[in-house]
């Protein structure tokens, strides 16, 4: 099985401390503006997933929903996890480019630098 970029990335970030899991965690990162790049599971509740969504776009943070729940924990290595957040910009910038790149990724919503879109 080929390996991903984007699920390298994050398991670089991680080992670098630039990334963050949880929901509680994660909307604190957003609210203090700490949060580059949110990726949330494409197997994540619908609540969770408007919850990301507006809380990311209020804040003019870009939101990726990718891979599942199992897919981001194995990345990080940890359990499962729904939602993450990178909080390096250059880590945010070089793993959003490999998700515009993969297949697996449902829709990537760009919500920083758009004015009246």
């Amino acid at each position: 099985m080929k390996t991903n970029k984007a699920l390298s990335s994050l398991g670089m970030a991680m080992r670098a401390g630039k990334l963050i899991t949880g929901d509680e965690i994660v909307l604190k990162a957003v609210r203090k503006g700490d949060a580059k790049l949110v990726i949330i599971a494409g197997d994540a509740s619908p609540n969770t997933k408007k919850k990301f969504r507006d809380k990311c776009g209020t804040y003019g943070i870009e939101l990726a929903e990718a891979f599942d729940r199992d897919q981001l924990g194995k990345a990080i290595g940890k359990p499962e996890r729904v939602v993450l957040a990178v909080t390096d910009a250059k880590f945010g910038k070089m793993i959003a480019g490999h998700l515009s790149q993969n297949s697996e990724v449902d829709h990537i919503e760009q919500t920083t630098g758009q004015q009246g879109q």
